[in-house]
């Protein structure tokens, strides 16, 4: 069974292992949930903490198993909450089999009604695949969260969009789904700054003995949004000939840093990508604008504005006066 993907999900796995093979030790568990055995006796701790009655038993046959008498309530939906579910499977996993697989048991263990309901909307909705979609490892993401939880460094194996690949040890602060993908927020020892990476492009994820302390009062999505607009090969410094808040709604935080400048505001960031930059974001922004830095995005957006132009039919040539 792949891991979870949050502390609860590990507790519930935990419980599950439990459930299934009495007697587990300490070290069996850790083996199975891919921690340190000090972790796992701690989601012990938690499964005791809200109230499952987990005994220990000593000697050499003994090991952790649950109590009898043991029962977890019944997950119940109304029908818009499992609609909701269905409509938020769909439209994350596409045709994921693990994850249809796990969606199939809910739907068969939902009341009658119910479960129609939303077995008809699985089976009748057509799904577009995406293009850019990315497939996030679910123990890779399981095992971050972990050391996010557990406050714990850990060392990742990297391969980078352009094909380089490297290993670094890094405080792991969050874990961040942004628009379809997971993203790591972490301070990088290697680089001693804060990185992103995409967890889809993490090979590996090693847990160290080191602990670390993350940034008081932490907004790991406003950090990741910030950060996503910085540290790219070329430079983006964009006037807008209009009012920062008419261009504000416009502007993406990856794009980089709107600032008011007057009755015009400045934009500042950088992108590896300047085609993308000028096709896919500049060119939807209704304002006029002029592009101060860098040449890169300079000729982007050259390149844009005359197939725009090609576009255009040719005028008709003048008519000859037939006045007499």
């Amino acid at each position: 069974m792949p891991n979870g993907s949050s502390p609860t999900a590990r507790a519930l796995q935990t419980l599950e292992i439990l459930q299934a093979r009495p007697g587990t030790t300490a070290a069996q568990l850790a083996t199975a949930l891919g921690m340190t055995e000090r972790a796992a006796r701690r989601y012990v701790e938690i499964l005791r903490e809200a109230g499952i009655p987990v005994e220990s038993v000593r000697g050499p046959y003994g090991g952790y198993r649950v109590g009898r008498g043991m029962r977890l309530p019944p997950v119940t939906f109304t029908a818009e909450q499992a609609l909701a579910l269905v409509m938020a499977v769909l439209d994350a996993s596409n045709s994921d089999e693990l994850v249809g697989a796990a969606l199939g048991k809910v739907i068969r263990a939902l009341p009658e009604g119910v479960a129609r309901q939303a077995a008809a909307l699985r089976s009748y909705a057509a799904i577009a695949p995406d293009p850019t979609a990315a497939r996030t490892d679910p123990a890779t993401a399981s095992t971050l969260v972990a050391a996010v939880a557990e406050r714990r460094r850990v060392i990742v194996a990297y391969r980078a969009g352009s094909g380089g690949e490297f290993e670094t040890e890094v405080d792991p602060w969050a874990v961040v789904v942004r628009f379809g993908r997971w993203y790591l927020l972490c301070h990088s020892h290697r680089a001693d700054a804060i990185r992103t990476y995409r967890i889809d492009r993490i090979r590996g994820v090693r847990q160290t003995p080191h602990p670390f302390v993350p940034p008081d009062g932490l907004d790991p999505v406003a950090v990741l949004e910030e950060n996503l607009g910085k540290g790219w090969q070329y430079p983006v410094r964009i006037v807008f000939h209009a009012a920062f808040e008419q261009v504000a709604p416009w502007i993406r935080a990856p794009m980089g840093m709107l600032e008011p400048a007057g009755d015009r505001c400045v934009l500042v960031g950088s992108t590896r990508n300047p085609a993308m930059y000028a096709q896919e974001w500049l060119a939807t922004i209704p304002v006029d604008f002029t592009v101060e830095a860098g040449p890169e995005l300079h000729a982007a957006v050259a390149t844009v504005a005359a197939r725009f132009t090609a576009a255009l039919p040719s005028p008709p040539p003048d008519q000859p006066d037939q006045a007499g």
